[in-house]
């Protein structure tokens, strides 16, 4: 669980990074026009794109072009080789809906990577350090208590928010970025993806997947804390913090290419 303390750091990290990338970057310019000649008459009947193959049945239908990513705008499978983000979609793919044995990877892979095992312990050492649950002792006994308590928090809410409530609603919980636009905009969409998501069928929908899987969560937490936390006020706080976590990761998604390309200068891949 994140400590009060860390989240008012982080806080202002992402929103500094933000800042930096509006202050480095102007909007990106209106696509180019294609010459006149090139475009298709207004009377037209638009055709599928055929990615300069012919078919060899002209009956046979043709599978449309795939989407466009904006090479700028791809996202890693890692921020700085570190942070997992398989969750992410590059602004401009359409993927089709996850299976569950995706999501399952998906909710695993942000699990166990050794990313996650870090964040724990630093996360784990903080709340130790400034005495979050005094019940759970001190010296090494006490880290272990925070460290494993700290690592099924982490695992109930990705198994929930990423693999199981999702299967179960049809909902898609990856991060679909935006890529291109104000930057106001984006930042706005970036956080209400908390709040919405997107369904199998391809339509906005509730999130219920994150906002019930993060109040099980929490909920399940309070069978293995010290019953002094177990108040309705402190699952609701944690509850709270977690889906701000989601939220602010969001933003730093988003906002990671530009970061990259325009504040770190480091080339995409």
């Amino acid at each position: 669980m994140l400590s009060k303390s860390l989240m008012l750091r982080i806080v202002p990290l992402v929103l500094a990074c933000c800042a930096a990338v509006c202050g480095a970057e102007q909007d990106l310019a209106a696509p180019i026009p294609a010459p006149q000649d090139a475009q298709a008459p207004s009377h037209s009947i638009p055709q599928p794109a055929t990615n300069g193959a012919t078919p060899a049945n002209p009956m046979e239908p043709v599978a449309p072009a795939a989407p466009l990513v904006d090479p700028l705008q791809r996202q890693p499978k890692r921020i700085l080789g570190v942070m997992p983000n398989y969750r992410a979609i590059s602004a401009g793919a359409i993927p089709p809906p996850p299976t569950a044995k995706e999501s399952f990877v998906l909710a695993t892979q942000n699990t166990f990577d050794y990313s996650s095992f870090i964040f724990v312990g630093l996360t784990s050492l903080i709340a130790k350090g400034e005495d979050e649950h005094p019940d759970l002792g001190k010296g090494v006994p006490g880290m272990w208590a925070y460290t494993w308590r700290g690592f099924v928090d982490k695992a109930d809410g990705n198994y929930l928010v990423l693999f199981a409530l999702p299967t179960l609603l049809r909902e898609d919980e990856r991060y679909y970025a935006m890529g291109h636009g104000k930057k106001l905009h984006r930042a706005i969409y970036s956080v209400d993806q908390v709040f919405v998501a997107r369904s199998y069928r391809g339509r906005n929908t509730l999130n219920a997947a994150e906002l019930f899987g993060r109040g099980i969560a929490q909920g399940l937490s309070a069978t293995y804390y010290p019953g002094q936390d177990r108040n309705a006020t402190d699952v609701s706080e944690k509850f709270a913090y977690a889906v701000m976590r989601d939220a602010l990761t969001n933003a730093f998604r988003e906002f990671w290419p530009d970061i990259a390309t325009h504040v770190l200068h480091m080339k995409q891949q």
